[in-house]
C-alpha cells in the first residue's frame, strides 16, 4: 500500500476508533470535550504526517508501522498490547466520568489538557523530523547512525517524553480527573518498554553505550 492510501486508512481508523471509545461510554455526542480533544488531535497529527509526506516518506511509514503485531521482541509486543490497554481504559474511564459526573473539570483545565496534547504530540513529530529513524516499534535499522544532538541532548527517548505529556493531557482534556489513574500504569509499561529497548540499542547501535554516558537521563532531565 502506498504511503498516502496508508496515511489516510491509519487517520480514519484511529478517528473511528476514538470516537467509539469516547461517546459510546459517554452515551451521548453533547460531549464537547471530546469534540475538541478530536479536532486537537486529529490536526496535531495529520499537519505533521502531511510534512513528512512531503518531505521523508520513510520516516512517516516506520511511524505508521504500529501495534503488538508489528514488534520483533517478544517482550515488546506484550509491553504494547499492555500500552494500548492502559490508553484505552484512560479514554472509556474519562468518558464514564463525563456520563456520570464522577470528577466536573472546569473547561480551563480541559483546555490546558488540550494544549498539553499539542504538546506532547509535537515533540513526538520533531523527535521523527531530527531522528527519521525514530520509528513507532523497538529495532535497529541496518544503516541507521545514533542520534544525540536536539531533543537527544536533553534525554535518551524524547519520543516517550512527549507520549508522557499526551498522556497527562487526555483525561484533562476530556474533564476527568479520574482519567489520571492510568497514568500511573502507563509510566510503569512505558518503563518497562525503555529498558528493554536500551538492551538491544547496546547491543546493536554503534555508539549508544557511549552515549549513555553523556545523556543520563531517559524520560525526564534530573529525574529519570
Amino acid at each position: 500500500m502506498k504511503t498516502i492510501s496508508k496515511m489516510l486508512v491509519f487517520g480514519l481508523v484511529g478517528l473511528v476508533v476514538f470516537g467509539l471509545l469516547l461517546f459510546l461510554p459517554a452515551g451521548t455526542f453533547n460531549y464537547w470535550q471530546a469534540w475538541v480533544f478530536l479536532v486537537v488531535f486529529t490536526l496535531s497529527t495529520w499537519i505533521p504526517s502531511i510534512y513528512l509526506l512531503r518531505t521523508n516518506p520513510a520516516a512517516l511509514d516506520r511511524r505508521m508501522r504500529a501495534g503488538p503485531a508489528a514488534e520483533t521482541r517478544p517482550v515488546q509486543k506484550v509491553v504494547i498490547a499492555l500500552a494500548f490497554l492502559s490508553l484505552t481504559a484512560m479514554i472509556v474511564v474519562s468518558a464514564l466520568d463525563h456520563r456520570f459526573g464522577w470528577s466536573p473539570v472546569p473547561t480551563t483545565i480541559s483546555l490546558v489538557g488540550d494544549l498539553l496534547v499539542v504538546i506532547g504530540l509535537g515533540v513526538a513529530m520533531l523527535v521523527v523530523i531530527q531522528n527519521s529513524y525514530a520509528a513507532a516499534t523497538v529495532r535497529v535499522e541496518a544503516d541507521q547512525k545514533l542520534v544525540s544532538t536536539g531533543l537527544y541532548g536533553l534525554v535518551r527517548h524524547p519520543m516517550y517524553t512527549g507520549n508522557v505529556i499526551m498522556m497527562v493531557g487526555i483525561p484533562l482534556a476530556l474533564g476527568s480527573y479520574w482519567g489520571l489513574v492510568f497514568l500511573i500504569p502507563g509510566l510503569i509499561v512505558l518503563a518497562s518498554r525503555i529498558r528493554d529497548e536500551e538492551k538491544l540499542l547496546e547491543q546493536e547501535l554503534d555508539g549508544y553505550s557511549q552515549y549513555t554516558q553523556q545523556v543520563h537521563y531517559r524520560l525526564v532531565p534530573y529525574v529519570w
